[in-house]
């Protein structure tokens, strides 16, 4: 409508104006003539046609140059049109795959997505979308694919795709592929959030707790994490660090790290434990004997005691004086009574030995203390009471197999 009144308007204004012209001259006595000579040609007319053809020749010259410019232009319209008509078929098709990626449609969607993104304004969606459609449908390589063709498209979202293939590669269990990408991001965008907690889990996933204790202090300070939960990260970091210090049996690696192990993490309760076990199955016990006592006085753990009594000590009265004064402040630790027996054996206080154990068995029967009073029994040719401690060992043992059985079932 708009066209046509653009057209419309011009020709009935050009009739007017030549309408008024014609009365206006022929209004005259004389309306006057032209004469236009060219050579030995000569046109001779009224003034009124004159005027007239020159009005309706500007008009006419002008719709032709605007008809002209129409045809010159047709090329880019009809090509502009035709990316047009693309752009919107390839949007449909982006809200077409999301949708089937949502319904669980992967390989239809994947088909409809990257059929249309080379045509589509944001061809980096539908790549990113069509990956993890092929990821759904286990597609690996075709995944990789369109990732690679993502990158080519938009240079500029490397952080953006890497995260999708690092989030990807955690999702099909592929952990060395996915530490490796988000190394990478790391060392480009090193306080991203997303990239510090993806990290993070792969992290735990691979079990580099090592990797974990440094990246501790960007989870805190960028707030990945809430505060209790960075505390118990650390702890767990440092705990598993100690566990795996312990498989190599390096004393100075186990030293070291225990140095560096803050103060608020050494005093809760199993740290200190598992640190000693470690030295003690490392074969420096003897040597870490008195911080272990030191450490039980202030901080009264039972594992630790346990620990303690496994200590091959250099001095074993040493050590059985020191477990004897526990004993007035625990006299009824079944525990330490059972150490006590043990240590007395070593020393070779056969009556000491079986007063403890006997007393341990009294507060709570174990295994161990049933061992030992059997062994000592039996070594003193008493063998009516060895096997009577033997038979009430094993019989406490079954009953405690039985139960772990049923608490599992």
């Amino acid at each position: 409508m708009k066209k046509l009144f653009y057209f419309l308007g011009p020709l009935l204004a050009t009739v007017a104006v030549v309408f008024f012209v014609k009365n206006w001259l022929q209004g005259f006595d004389n309306p006057g003539y032209v004469l236009i000579g060219i050579g030995h040609w000569s046109l001779e007319t009224s003034l009124v046609i004159f005027a007239v053809s020159l009005i309706i020749g500007f008009f006419v010259f002008y719709f032709f140059f605007r008809l002209l410019g129409c045809l010159l232009r047709l090329p880019g319209q009809l090509k502009s049109r035709g990316k047009n008509i693309k752009f919107n078929r390839s949007q449909e098709a982006l809200i077409a795959g999301l949708v089937d990626s949502v319904e669980g449609n992967w390989e239809k969607a994947e088909n409809v997505l990257i059929k249309h993104a080379s045509h589509s304004g944001a061809p980096l969606i539908h790549y990113l979308t069509a990956a993890r459609a092929a990821q759904s449908r286990g597609a690996f390589d075709k995944r990789d694919e369109y990732l690679r063709k993502a990158a080519d498209q938009a240079p500029d979202s490397s952080v953006l795709i890497g995260l999708t293939q690092a989030e990807l590669n955690l999702s099909g269990n592929q952990f060395e592929q996915a530490l490796e990408t988000l190394t990478r991001l790391h060392s480009i965008e090193p306080t991203h959030a997303t990239v510090l907690k993806l990290l993070h889990q792969t992290y735990q996933h691979v079990g580099d707790w090592q990797g974990i204790r440094k990246l501790i202090p960007s989870l805190h300070t960028h707030k990945i994490l809430m505060e209790t939960e960075v505390k118990l990260l650390e702890i767990e970091a440092f705990s598993q660090l100690l566990k795996q210090s312990a498989e190599k049996g390096n004393i100075e690696e186990i030293q070291s790290l225990w140095s560096e192990i803050p103060v608020h993490i050494k005093t809760m309760k199993g740290i200190a434990a598992i640190y000693f076990a470690a030295m003690i199955g490392a074969g420096a016990g003897a040597d870490l004997e008195n911080e272990l006592a030191d450490t039980l006085s202030v901080n009264w753990d039972e594992t630790l005691l346990t620990l303690f009594g496994s200590i091959h000590s250099k001095d074993i009265s040493k050590q059985f004086e020191t477990a004897e004064k526990w004993s007035f402040v625990h006299p009824e630790n079944a525990v330490l009574l059972a150490i006590l027996g043990k240590l007395a054996l070593k020393c070779g206080d056969n009556f000491k030995a079986e007063s403890y154990l006997a007393k341990s068995i009294a507060a709570e029967p174990t295994v161990q203390a049933y061992q030992l009073l059997g062994d000592l029994f039996f070594a003193q040719g008493d063998k009516d009471n060895a096997i009577m401690c033997y038979k009430n060992g094993l019989e406490l043992a079954s009953s405690e197999i039985v139960s772990r059985i049923d608490s599992v079932t």
